[in-house]
C-alpha cells in the first residue's frame, strides 16, 4: 500500500464526483491535494472539507495553458508533486449522425483528451526539471475498451470515442516514457457507471438504477482507484462486466481471421 503521508496529489475535476472522491480518499491516507476544476463554487467546497490539507485551485482544462500553469502551481506548493490524477472529463449525448462539429464537440476532445496530453507533457517536464519520480492516473471509462451493452442508444459515440482516444494514447504514453526514462508510471482509471453529474441529471434518484448498469458511488470507485495504483496496475477497471463487454469486438476479429485465412 502506498503511503501518502508527506505527499502531494494534484486531482482535476475535483469539485464534484469522482475526482472531489478521490481528493477526500487521498487526505484520508495521508495526502495534501491541490483540488482543481472549472466550478469554483464546487472546488472550493470540495477544499474546505479538507481545510489544510488542500488547496483549491479554478482552472479550464480546455485551456491551452491551464495544465502547464496547474502543474506549476500544483508542484511549487509544497515544492514536490508526487501523483496527478487528470480526471476532469465532460459529456455529451447525441447520436453520432446528427452530431455537428461544433463548439461543444471540439470542447469534448479538448476537456477529455487533449488536456490529458498536456498534462502529462508539464508533469513529465516538470519531474525532470526537479529530479523527482511521480505517478499520473487518467480517467478514462468503460467506453475506452468497447460500446457498453448497459449504455448502447444513449449517443455516447462522440464520448466514447475520446475516452477510447485516451486509452491509446495512454499506452502509447507508457511506452515512450519507458523507453525514454521518463520518471512518471502511468495508470488508467476506467470506470463503468458511477454516480455523477453527468449521471444524476437523467437519474436523479440513484436507487432506481437499471440492475444492468451496475450504478457505484464515487467513493466505491476512488477506493477501487486507489487499490489499483497501490498494486501498480496500468488498466485500473471498476466493474466486471467491462472484460464480458470487449469480448464481441475480440470475437468479431477472430472470426474475421479464420474468414480471411489468417488464423
Amino acid at each position: 500500500m502506498i503511503d501518502y503521508r508527506g505527499k502531494v496529489a494534484l486531482v482535476t475535476g475535483a469539485g464534484s464526483g469522482i475526482g472531489r472522491a478521490l481528493a477526500r480518499a487521498l487526505v484520508a491516507r495521508g495526502a495534501k491535494v491541490v483540488c482543481a476544476d472549472i466550478d469554483e463554487d464546487g472546488v472550493r467546497e470540495t477544499a474546505a472539507g479538507l481545510g489544510a490539507n488542500a488547496l483549491p485551485i479554478v482552472c479550464d482544462m480546455a485551456d491551452h495553458d491551464a495544465a502547464a500553469t496547474l502543474i506549476h502551481d500544483a508542484g511549487t506548493w509544497q515544492g514536490h508533486l508526487d501523483l496527478v490524477c487528470s480526471n476532469a472529463g465532460i459529456g455529451l449525448n447525441r447520436r453520432l449522425i446528427k452530431q455537428e462539429l461544433d463548439e461543444r464537440a471540439e470542447r469534448l476532445f479538448e476537456v477529455n483528451l487533449f488536456a490529458n496530453l498536456r498534462v502529462a507533457q508539464a508533469y513529465a517536464r516538470w519531474l525532470e526539471a526537479s529530479g523527482g519520480e511521480g505517478r499520473l492516473m487518467i480517467t478514462g471509462s468503460e467506453n475506452s475498451l468497447s460500446v457498453p451493452a448497459a449504455v448502447k442508444g444513449n449517443g455516447l459515440g462522440l464520448y466514447g470515442a475520446t475516452k477510447h482516444g485516451v486509452l491509446v494514447m495512454a499506452e502509447w504514453m507508457r511506452d515512450e516514457f519507458e523507453a525514454g526514462n521518463v520518471p512518471m508510471d502511468v495508470h488508467v482509471l476506467m470506470p463503468g457507471a458511477v454516480y455523477t453529474a453527468l449521471i444524476e441529471k437523467h437519474l436523479p434518484d440513484p436507487s432506481k438504477a437499471p440492475p444492468e448498469l451496475g450504478l457505484i458511488m464515487p467513493e466505491r470507485c476512488a477506493e477501487i482507484a486507489l487499490k489499483g495504483l497501490d498494486l501498480g496496475l496500468f488498466y485500473i477497471p471498476t466493474h466486471a462486466h467491462l472484460a464480458d463487454d470487449m469480448k464481441p469486438r475480440m470475437q468479431g476479429v477472430a472470426d474475421a481471421l479464420k474468414a480471411l485465412g489468417l488464423s
